[in-house]
């Protein structure tokens, strides 16, 4: 009964921890980025853009630990590694590529290269730099949104092979 129970908060942290995660990036990705696209002063734009996004650079680290901690522990308890050998459980396979990507730019490849690569892109062109951030951010939002879907659809019991 005790590991239930445990079982039962590990979902519940991982749950919160793609609401804020996910749901801070679909802000990030349909109200700040084309707001800011919007604006004409580029060197505003960039500034605003990297305080913004910086904090929230907090908020989605800690919800990527939180979910990998969590997401770790049930298939732990669940002896569920097999799901990876088996396309039924696709949204695993998503689920666990979405979360790699996100921990390795968040982790990796923004501290060394990212940040000041776009910075530098922002400065030599504004609009082009927000426009392929803007698209980046487009293509993860929809792959995570949809293995949100087939997470949730899946976890409830739906089995899409059959």
């Amino acid at each position: 009964m005790e590991n239930f129970n445990y079982f039962i908060f590990a979902r519940s942290f991982h749950v919160i921890g793609v609401v804020l995660w996910i749901g801070g990036m679909a802000f990030v990705t349909t109200v700040l980025i084309p707001a800011l696209k919007k604006r004409t002063d580029s060197t505003n734009k960039l500034e605003l853009f990297e305080q913004i996004e910086g904090e929230f650079a907090v908020q989605a680290k800690l919800a990527t630990v939180i979910t990998g901690i969590s997401g770790f522990y049930m298939l732990d308890v669940m002896n569920a590694w097999e799901r990876y050998q088996q396309l039924e459980y696709w949204w695993m396979h998503l689920m666990t590529l979405i979360w790699f990507l996100f921990t390795l730019v968040l982790f990796v490849l923004e501290p060394l290269f990212l940040h000041r690569w776009f910075h530098q892109q922002a400065e030599k062109n504004s609009i082009k730099a927000f426009a392929l951030v803007h698209q980046i951010h487009k293509v993860l939002l929809a792959l995570s949104l949809l293995t949100v879907f087939g997470a949730v659809a899946g976890a409830h019991g739906y089995h899409w092979l059959n």
